[in-house]
C-alpha cells in the first residue's frame, strides 16, 4: 500500500457464500465477488461509493515501513457491514443469481420473499430510493481469521439512521477507526549503533534511531455515502532493546528507552566514551564465530477521533520491530 493513495474496500456479492481466492464462489467463480459495477440510471450512487475510502497521505512511507502489531490479543475487524446497494443495484445483483438457479430453489424462494414479496422488503424497497441503502458485508482481502463471520444478508438502513444495534461490526466511526488501524504503516526500526556492527565485551554500545523518521502518522477512513469518518493516529513512545543473549545488560536496565523531545536514544559523539548511554547495551560475552540478534521494537501509542466524537479515544498500543546482527569480540590484551 502506497502512502498518499485512497482506495475503496470491496465485498463479496449479496447473498453469496464468502470464499477466499481459489475456493470458488456462486457458479464456480473465483470467490472474490465485488458486486455490480458502474451506475444504474435511476440510482444516485455507484455501488463502490458505499465502500470505505482510506486517505493514507499522512501515513508512514519508504521501503522499510511496516504494519504495527497490536500489543494485546485485540485485532481489527476481519469483516464488517457498510452501505453497498441502492434498491435498483440490489435488484441488478440478485435477479441474475435467481435466474441462473445455481443456488437452489429454496434459497432463491427465501430471497425473493425477503426482497420482493414484503418479508420484510417490497420490490427491493424502491419506494425508498434516495432515502437509504442496503448494507452488505465487506471483508479484509488478506483473509485473516474471522473474515467469513459476517453472514447476514443485505439489510436496509434509512439515511441518517444508525445501523441496527444487534449487528456486530456494522460500520460506525469507531469501526472505521479500527479498520484504519490496520492501514497504519510505521518506519523500520534498525537502530544505529556505536560502535557499529562489531563491538567489544564490556564496552557500552550506544543505540539510537533517527528522530526525523519517528513522527506521528495517521490514516483517515470514511464512508462518503453516509458522511462518517475517523482518523487513527500512531505516535512513537518508546524503544525496547533486546540484546539477543542473556549475557548482556541494557541501558536503562529495563531495556525500555523512552522518547524524549522527539528523539529515541542519543547519538554517540566524541568525548562521551566514559559516559553511560541513555539507550544501549553492554555485552558480557563474545559472540564467537557468530553474532547476536539484537531486536529493536518501537511501541506506538494509538488513538482516534471521528464523526460525533469529542477528544481522542484510545486503541491498543502497536509494536513494530526488527532484528539486526551484532558481532561481539573479546578485547585482546598483551602481557609483558
Amino acid at each position: 500500500m502506497v502512502a498518499g493513495s485512497a482506495c475503496l474496500a470491496t465485498a463479496p456479492s449479496a447473498g453469496a457464500t464468502q470464499n477466499p481466492p481459489g475456493k470458488g464462489g456462486i457458479g464456480g467463480g473465483s470467490g472474490k465477488e465485488t458486486g455490480p459495477s458502474g451506475r444504474v440510471d435511476d440510482d444516485t450512487i455507484s455501488s463502490a461509493v458505499g465502500g470505505i475510502v482510506y486517505d493514507r497521505s499522512k501515513n508512514g512511507s519508504g521501503g522499510s515501513v511496516g504494519a504495527v502489531r497490536p500489543a494485546t490479543n485485540w485485532t481489527p475487524p476481519a469483516c464488517w457491514y457498510a452501505p453497498k446497494y441502492t434498491p435498483a443495484q440490489l435488484q441488478a445483483e440478485m435477479e441474475p443469481i435467481w435466474e441462473a438457479g445455481s443456488t437452489g430453489g429454496q434459497w432463491d424462494s427465501e430471497q425473493r420473499n425477503r426482497y420482493v414479496n414484503g418479508e420484510p422488503y417490497k420490490d427491493f424497497n424502491k419506494d425508498k430510493t434516495g432515502k437509504g441503502y442496503f448494507w452488505d458485508s465487506y471483508v479484509d482481502e488478506s483473509y485473516p481469521p474471522g473474515w467469513d463471520k459476517c453472514e447476514k444478508p443485505p439489510f436496509w438502513v434509512d439515511q441518517g439512521d444508525p445501523p441496527p444495534a444487534d449487528i456486530e461490526n456494522a460500520v460506525t466511526p469507531e469501526i472505521l477507526a479500527q479498520l484504519a488501524y490496520a492501514e497504519i504503516r510505521v518506519p523500520g526500526t534498525e537502530v544505529t549503533l556505536a560502535p557499529e556492527g562489531t563491538t567489544k565485551v564490556n564496552l557500552p554500545t550506544w543505540a539510537w534511531l533517527d528522530g526525523a523518521d519517528f513522527k506521528p502518522v495517521s490514516v483517515t477512513a470514511s464512508v462518503p455515502a453516509i458522511g462518517i469518518q475517523a482518523t487513527t493516529t500512531a505516535e512513537p513512545v518508546s524503544l525496547k532493546i533486546e540484546p539477543g543473549t542473556a549475557d548482556a545488560e541494557t541501558y536503562p536496565a529495563s531495556g525500555e528507552c523512552q522518547i524524549v523531545n522527539g528523539r529515541i536514544g542519543e547519538p554517540f559523539a566524541k568525548g562521551k566514551s566514559d559516559e553511560t548511554p541513555p539507550c544501549g547495551v553492554r555485552y558480557l560475552r563474545s559472540s564467537g564465530d557468530d553474532s547476536y540478534k539484537l531486536q529493536a521494537t518501537v511501541t506506538w501509542k494509538i488513538h482516534w477521533t471521528g464523526t460525533g466524537v469529542n477528544g481522542d479515544q484510545p486503541l491498543p498500543d502497536g509494536e513494530f520491530g526488527a532484528d539486526q546482527d551484532v558481532i561481539v569480540q573479546e578485547i585482546q590484551a598483551v602481557n609483558r
